[in-house]
């Protein structure tokens, strides 16, 4: 069945998106371990799985050092999230120790099955790229082989007036895609 013209997809795919303003409930344990079980199902070149995730609980060192690697802009909201994970990708290939060109794409397809597990557990999750990866590998004593690529902000939707003025309008705006016909070369 069709959608005003749309393709029918799954609900949770529709469903997903990046909100910014998040309750102040901490996520249990086992939603937490569902979305993480999700990621660890994801496709990778040689099955390499090249994923880690650094999971910081807020009120512990982990989340502190998450968020002060995050832009000023990404902490004035992120820090408010129960859970900040900072996502990682092994560098090079554990069967032969070449580079594993792919570890990023690899490691993106595990954070979407994440996401969207979240959504299915009731949670929402934010991905950002601004942070300082430099940062975050130092403060939370990151071997070099692991590449840090983005954080994931987990937790509960809470209310767009929570937050400033600029960042609330942003919220509650229409979601807009590019029509599928742009997407080709």
């Amino acid at each position: 069945m069709k959608q005003n013209n749309k393709p029918e997809i799954h609900p949770l795919i529709r469903q997903r998106w990046s909100p910014r303003a998040f309750k102040n409930e901490m996520v249990a344990e086992e939603k937490l371990m569902a979305v993480l079980e999700a990621g660890r199902w994801a496709a990778s070149a040689f099955n390499e799985q090249p994923w880690r995730f650094v999971i910081g609980r807020r009120g512990d060192d982990n989340y502190q050092h998450i968020l002060s690697s995050l832009v000023e802009w990404n902490q004035t909201w992120a820090g408010k999230a129960p859970i900040l994970i900072l996502n990682l990708a092994k560098q090079t290939f554990t069967h032969n120790g070449k580079a594993n060109v792919t570890a990023s794409y690899d490691l993106g397809q595990a954070v979407a099955n994440m996401v969207l597990e979240a959504i299915h557990q009731g949670l929402d999750a934010h991905q950002m790229s601004g942070f300082d990866a430099q940062k975050a590998a130092k403060v939370l004593h990151i071997d070099d082989d692991f590449l840090p690529v983005s954080v994931t902000a987990l937790g509960y939707s809470g209310k767009p007036d929570d937050l400033p003025d600029d960042m609330a309008k942003m919220e509650t705006k229409t979601r807009e895609r590019k029509p599928i016909q742009n997407l080709f070369l």
